[in-house]
């Protein structure tokens, strides 16, 4: 096997040493495992892919990396929770499908349940019958909670294979970017 001479300066003898004891020991292995990813980004982006890292799993959940172009993304909102559809085409032509599901919330006044409507005036500009200026005007002692959101990854084959997965208005624009090169080099 060759040998090679790399030649470190004295301030990054440190971080050497660091690389060589969570590689187990080899400081060659070490440097190969760098070196690889590095070439791996350098020849995404050169091909118009970019470092994608997304959440995945319950709450904190782990993160995931991934070389790829985002074809397009839709956001989806309720009074409970916020859906955010992104798609990605891979390095390797596959599509992959992220969805980050907000936590399910609720917020309110305390003792606000069951007091009705307001009549009158108060009815006609939003203001509770129990409410006070300062909480209408969002002021007063609020209460909420939520449980865990979570978030998804799937990859897919085709595009047809997303139709079933995400909003139809999604798939639309999708299936049009699907059709456009990553990168286009222009000869100007």
């Amino acid at each position: 096997m060759p040998n090679k001479t790399i030649y470190v300066s004295g301030d990054d003898l440190e971080l050497f040493a660091r690389a060589q004891e969570l590689a187990g020991g080899s400081l060659s292995a070490a440097i190969v495992a760098a070196l690889r990813r590095y070439v791996d980004m350098e020849e995404g982006r050169a091909a118009g892919f970019d470092e994608v890292v997304v959440k995945v799993g319950p709450g904190v959940g782990r993160k995931v990396r991934f070389s790829g172009v985002l074809l397009g993304e839709w956001g989806k909102a309720s009074d409970h929770r916020v859906e955010v559809y992104r798609v990605y085409r891979s390095r390797t032509g596959k599509f992959v499908l992220h969805i980050d599901r907000s936590p399910e919330w609720t917020a309110g006044e305390p003792g606000s349940e069951g007091t009705g409507p307001a009549e009158g005036w108060r009815g006609l500009i939003g203001m509770g019958q129990n409410q006070s200026w300062s909480s209408f005007l969002g002021l007063s002692e609020q209460t909420w909670g939520f449980n865990e959101g979570e978030a998804t990854l799937e990859v897919v084959e085709t595009v047809a294979e997303l139709q079933a997965k995400i909003p139809a208005e999604l798939y639309s624009l999708i299936a049009r970017a699907a059709e456009q090169p990553p990168v286009e080099d222009l000869d100007i």
